[in-house]
């Protein structure tokens, strides 16, 4: 007959064993399990009215070696609009339910839709595409969906001409009405005129002028909204005005200038001679 300490002893391995058993199988349950997921590299993009976008959607599985997806559906909807943005289904778009004013605008990439691509490419950006819309992707591997807010704005890197004394910026589209400021290679503060045309469309196009400009030296111009900054550099010089513009976009709407991210790849460089 087994004494008290020694059924304390057995009782103590066996709690020892079944919590080994178990911690054994959550792990294995947690490391293979198949999931999949609607990702998307960008949640808030940024649309310049009139220009193409794309809406970046794919589906992610965790399963080693899962990289092309069967009997793929993807939808497309925005918030608070009748009909889809965009269908597909049984390996073709679905258009009978599409909203009108997507109409001929929209695709999806047909060439890596079994990779999990169910990326939209928007064309001629409209403000009234501001919104939020949905990714929903099926597949025979499973599937997801993701929010996507998507912000309009108009926006256009100035030139720079010099002419007769006078360093002019012109920017042919901004929406919503822009900010403008001129700063020398010093950082300090200039005068200069600025002028906003509204177009039918509700954009404004900006010209903006300073004098005199001293010959040889760089000057900023800025042109900003809640949005989008575009920060015009120019160097006024005897055989002309060299000049680069960089865009900076904000991270969320109504977001401060300190949350704004450079975008690199932006970078524009031209060269205007003396009109």
């Amino acid at each position: 007959m087994a004494t008290f300490g020694q059924v304390i002893f057995y009782t103590i391995i066996t709690l020892i064993v079944i919590f080994t058993v178990v911690i054994i199988l959550i792990f294995t349950i947690t490391f293979t399990s198949q999931t999949t997921e609607a990702l998307s590299s960008s949640t808030k993009p940024i649309g310049n009215v009139g220009e193409d976008l794309v809406l970046d959607c794919y589906l992610y599985s965790n399963v080693v070696g899962q990289d092309t997806f069967t009997q793929v559906s993807v939808a497309w909807t925005k918030a608070d609009l009748e009909g889809e943005v965009y269908a597909y289904r049984d390996g073709a778009p679905n258009l009978q339910g599409q909203a009108p004013q997507f109409r001929g605008r929209t695709q999806l990439f047909p060439d890596s839709i079994s990779q999990g691509n169910a990326s939209l490419l928007l064309r001629s950006i409209r403000l009234s595409d501001q919104g939020d819309y949905t990714c929903s992707i099926d597949s025979s591997g499973g599937g997801g969906e993701i929010s996507i807010h998507l912000r309009t704005a108009a926006f256009s890197a100035p030139t720079f001409s010099f002419s007769n004394g006078t360093l002019t910026a012109v920017a042919r589209k901004w929406f919503p009405r822009p900010n403008v400021t001129w700063v020398n290679q010093t950082g300090s503060l200039l005068e200069a005129s600025t002028a906003w045309t509204q177009s039918p469309v509700g954009t404004f196009a900006v010209v903006s002028s300073l004098q005199p400009p001293h010959l040889d030296e760089t000057y900023s111009c800025r042109i900003e909204n809640r949005f989008v900054i575009a920060v015009g550099e120019a160097t006024v010089a005897e055989a002309g005005v060299s000049q680069r513009t960089y865009f900076v976009y904000s991270e969320a709407a109504g977001s401060l200038p300190v949350s704004l991210v450079l975008d690199a790849a932006a970078v524009v460089l031209s060269m205007y001679c003396v009109s």
